[in-house]
């Protein structure tokens, strides 16, 4: 049930971004690690959408050697643009990624096009702490395999939705369901609630606040308390009881759905609430594991708020822990993610500096 995505256009039909500056001091490829052919970095971004390019934008100008792994298959592919990203709002989401990508390369980054298969710690101690002389390593799904010393993922999720026939063929067109991302180019239409969960009454207030006309589907949801079906009747909103059993649609866009007794909802637009599934395959096989998310609507991988899990060295931005977060949010985290795995790496290499200092230099300044 989940629609079809687009392929990222390639790069070159993108305008050049101004104000960067070109690629100096960083390698063109990955780094060979001594009697091996596999190849190192100081990061792997694995995913690159907004949040896993974002970090990676924030690697490259701090001049670490950063790899982006991405399949070119965003989320949001389905949608006409990006909302609520200031100053890109509106932008096709294939075109803010090559974007991204652009400016990823232009400060000496890579990108990858293709798939990490898998991820596992080398060497060192259970922990994985600073210099026990693990690192991580990924397998990529042309056969290459990539050491990294940190590892970023950013591989969002999977929107589960409702299994009712017609409705993934309009998923990101006139089927939404964030009113913050597409509610303004639902506005004033008359816009259907499927009703799937108890967030379904708030989800239709938050509709009615777009257009006069909102219908709250009952479908398989639960029964509307007393108090939130007073404040939908207050405010206009219908509540229909049923089952839909289909989503119809002609060449112009929706038109309605069926009910499972045969009656027919008129509607231009349908809001629903996807299971938010987190893509956490990689993750398990480095110990993580997701779990349910506090507001009942999927899963997700926890982290702390820097994007920091529980495994040494990995840490997750973007939709995969923040379902809920949208293109800007998750562009947020990844550069906070980015930051902190900078600054990580810096405490790392001047732990390093002194180990390899006489024991009198290492020691020079502390007061007895």
């Amino acid at each position: 049930m989940i629609p079809p995505t687009a392929a990222i256009p390639p790069t070159a039909a993108i305008p050049p971004t101004a104000g960067l500056p070109p690629t100096a001091g960083r390698p063109s490829a990955p780094r060979t690690a001594p009697g091996t052919d596999r190849q190192t970095v100081d990061v792997v971004v694995v995913g690159g959408g907004a949040a896993g390019l974002s970090a990676a934008v924030i690697l490259a100008r701090s001049r670490r050697d950063v790899l982006v792994v991405d399949a070119g298959e965003p989320r949001n592919a389905p949608a006409a643009g990006v909302h609520a990203f200031l100053t890109r709002d509106g932008t096709p989401p294939g075109e803010l990624l090559a974007l991204g990508r652009e400016e990823v390369r232009r400060y000496g980054g890579r990108v990858h096009d293709g798939r990490v298969v898998a991820a596992r710690r080398v060497g060192g101690g259970p922990d994985g702490g600073h210099l026990d002389g693990s690192y991580l390593e990924v397998d990529l799904d042309d056969g290459a395999t990539v050491a990294a010393r940190r590892l970023i993922v950013t591989t969002g999720l999977v929107d589960e939705l409702p299994a009712v026939p017609g409705l993934a063929e309009r998923w990101g067109h006139d089927v939404v369901h964030c009113p913050y991302c597409h509610g303004w180019e639902v506005r004033d239409r008359t816009i259907g609630v499927l009703a799937t969960s108890p967030m379904a009454a708030h989800q239709a207030r938050l509709f009615r606040q777009l257009s006069d006309d909102v219908v709250l589907l009952r479908h398989t949801g639960p029964a509307v308390d007393a108090d939130d079906l007073a404040g939908l009747l207050a405010r206009g909103v219908e509540v229909v009881d049923g089952e839909v059993v289909e989503v119809e649609a002609d060449d112009d866009g929706l038109v309605g759905v069926r009910l499972a007794d045969g009656r027919r909802v008129a509607l231009q637009a349908l809001a629903v609430a996807p299971r938010f599934v987190a893509r956490s395959g990689l993750l398990t096989d480095l110990g993580l594991t997701a779990v349910d998310h506090p507001s009942g609507m999927g899963v997700h991988v926890p982290a702390d708020p820097t994007g920091r899990t529980e495994v040494a060295g990995v840490w997750v931005a973007g939709n995969v822990t923040d379902p809920m977060a949208q293109v800007v949010a998750v562009a947020a985290q990844g550069n906070m993610a980015g930051a902190v795995v900078n600054a990580d790496l810096v405490e790392e290499d001047t732990a390093a500096a002194r180990a390899r200092l006489q024991p009198e230099v290492r020691t020079a300044g502390r007061s007895a």
